[in-house]
Order: structure tokens, then sequence, then C-alpha cells
């Protein structure tokens, strides 16, 4: 992949793909096309197919997918399984049937089992049972990730897939409902400073212990994956270093100043008691995350008030 290189970035309105797509201009990478969902629908292939064959792209960055938090994705269950397979499995098929020199899948930490051991390491998949909440997004990730590894066996086709793990900064959802665990705290405890309040509501229990990564320490490895890497076989990305949600509240009150108290509502669900990455394969590879927590957390809330963004 050269500067002159013709690149599709799927999903570059999102919060991976916006960043995917700042990372590659930050490198000098200027032939950058994408399509917004108005434009193209992802999950249907004849307008998919008609897009490839028409732009022929030679390397393809796959982060398109329907994505929300626990009550998102617990609600809207058959929603998240199309949309997300229908949206790979045209991307996929299409890039093989137009020549892409290369695609990175991105997938999820949450393709791991509920009660897999901890750190999660990559042979770990489909290993056990999934956590319910989110089922239908992992079984679709999951076949995202078999029909890379399919099409490179059958096709020999350069599909690599590329696990993340929790995700927050530039560009993300805060949406009250449909948010993931870090950007809903965020706005929660943002608000109940403003406001004035004397305590916030946490779902859960607060125990549940989870990874976060800064989306453009993810753009940076996908970046040097893209490069780099051309094996078969998924790699996890993360920074190796987990937190419980409480603890998590805890870093983010500290960083506004607020000194309000947390109440957890152990009615809401937990999700999987803890996701953390083993990441030795990509470290040992040359790539590590550099945005530490607390750095990730102050630029984001300076992004966010800065934005406005509520």
């Amino acid at each position: 992949m050269n500067t002159n290189s013709k690149i599709y970035v799927a999903g570059h309105n999102g919060m991976v793909g916006s960043a995917l797509v700042r990372k590659l201009q930050q490198e000098g990478y200027s032939n950058i096309i994408n399509r917004t969902s108005k434009e193209l629908d992802l999950r249907n292939q004849q307008a998919v197919d008609n897009f490839f064959l028409t732009e022929k792209p030679e390397y393809v960055f796959l982060a398109a997918a329907k994505v929300g938090g626990i009550l998102a994705n617990n609600t809207y269950r058959a929603n998240f399984i199309y949309d997300n397979l229908m949206m790979e499995a045209n991307i996929i098929n299409a890039s093989y049937n137009n020549a892409v020199k290369k695609l990175l899948f991105l997938g999820s930490s949450c393709i791991y089992p509920k009660l897999a051991s901890q750190p999660l390491k990559e042979e770990y998949l489909l290993s056990g049972f999934l956590e319910y909440s989110n089922q239908p997004y992992a079984i679709a990730k999951i076949a995202g990730i078999e029909l890379c590894e399919s099409y490179r066996s059958q096709y020999d086709c350069n599909f690599i897939s590329v696990m993340p793990t929790n995700l927050y900064g530039t560009n993300d959802n805060y949406h009250p409902e449909n948010s993931h665990a870090l950007p809903a705290l965020l706005r929660k405890i943002i608000l109940a400073q403003r406001n004035q309040e004397s305590e916030v509501v946490i779902w859960g229990t607060g125990t549940p212990k989870r990874e976060f990564l800064h989306v453009d320490d993810l753009a940076d490895a996908c970046y040097f994956l893209m490069k780099d890497y051309n094996e078969k076989g998924i790699i996890n990305v993360g920074c190796g270093i987990d937190i419980s949600i409480n603890e998590l509240a805890i870093l983010i009150a500290k960083k506004i100043g607020y000194e309000g108290k947390f109440v957890f509502d152990e009615s809401k669900l937990d999700g999987t008691p803890r996701k953390l990455m083993d990441v030795q394969k990509i470290t040992a590879l040359g790539w590590q995350s550099k945005i530490s927590l607390e750095d990730g957390i102050e630029r984001t809330i300076k992004e966010i008030n800065q934005a406005k963004l509520f």
C-alpha cells in the first residue's frame, strides 16, 4: 500500500472509520474513497457490487457496522445480526470479485466466550458460550471472521481480521440509551457536574472489568497491520490493562472535579464479568498502544466541551 493506492474505508463517518481516515491522511494517503449510508446502502448486494465495479478499490478497511451498548444490543437483536451480516458479506464478496489486494475486517472483543479465561487469547474463539445480551452482534462478527478465513483458504485472498477491545474517543456515540460504557459514563457524570446533581446512577453492579483503547490507537494499529500483517487467523488489538466500571467512574469524576456519589442500579445487566485482551501477538510484531486511559479521557472531555456535544 503506497500513498497513491486507492483505499476504501467502509464506515468512514463512524468513530473507527473516521479515525482510520485521519490516520491515512496524516500518513500522506490522498486517494481515499468513501460513501455515506445514504449514498450507498451496504446491506444492498447489487449496490455494493456496482460500487466496487465502478471504483475498483485496491485496499479496503471494513469498519462499517451497526453498533451500540448493552441495551441496544439486547433490544434490537434482529437488526444487529441482519445488518452486520449483510454489510460484511457484501463487502467481502465484492472485494474478492474485484481483486482487492488486501482487506482488513474489524471485529470485536465480544466474539470471545462469556466465561473464557483472562486475558483473552486469539485461540479462545468458539471455545464456549457467548454473552447473551450481545450474542447476535457477536455471531455476525464471527461470521465475518469466517468469511475472511474462507475466502483466504479457497481463493488465496489477503483478508485479515482484527479484534479491537472496547473503544472510545473522537466521534463516539453519547446517546443516553444506545452508547457504550465509557461514553455513557462520561455523559452522565459531566451532566451531573453541570447540573450540580448529588448522585449519578450507574447501570449494573460496577464490578465488571473492561479494557479501553482510544480509537486513534486502534487506527494506528490497523495502519500497521495493513502494511505488515498478512497471516491467517485473528489478531487482538488492545492496551493490555483493564479497569472496573466503578474505578472508571471514579477516574472520570476526578478528571472533571465531580464530588457526588455513585448509585449502582443492580437491576440492569452487567454483561460479561471481564474482558481483557491478550495482546502478545501484536506486541511481538512491534506495535503497542501509546495513549493512556487517563490521557485519552482528558482529551475526550476536552473535545466534548469544545464541541458542546451535550
